[in-house]
């Protein structure tokens, strides 16, 4: 998570990849993660496994959004399932999707159905992790 790769193993900031990030859930491609050392839940920018989806536990442990990854391991979207809504079309919105490797550099958008069956699958795995 994060770095992809650098050849020193160590990012810009000094942390050593991997570090910043620790997984709390596995299943299948879909991983839980908490941001270490952070009181603000930002998500992984980058990934280094084909196919991986991320999910950024907040404060309360709960999923806070949901990061998405082109085929080269950079983020192409972000599903935000709590936070703060956007206006979309006149409209307050959440969840909402980002689109692009920034934030909301290629906008933000209401949810596909895709994207609506993803949170709920998302939801489902994590309220049934304990059983």
């Amino acid at each position: 998570m994060g770095g992809r790769g650098a050849s020193s193993g160590v990012s810009d900031k000094g942390k050593p990849y991997g570090s910043e990030y620790t997984t709390v859930y596995q299943s299948g491609n879909i991983k839980f993660v908490k941001q270490t050392n952070a009181s603000n839940a930002k998500t992984p920018m980058e990934t280094m496994t084909k196919g991986r989806i991320y999910v950024t536990l907040g404060k309360n442990n709960e999923p806070k959004s949901i990061t998405r990854y082109s085929n080269n391991g950079l983020r192409k979207k972000q599903i935000d399932i709590t936070g703060k809504p956007h206006i979309i079309n006149g409209k307050s919105v959440l969840p909402h999707t980002h689109k692009g490797y920034v934030h909301d550099e290629k906008g933000t958008r209401d949810l596909t159905k895709a994207e609506r069956n993803l949170v709920e699958k998302v939801k489902k795995i994590w309220k049934n992790r304990n059983r």
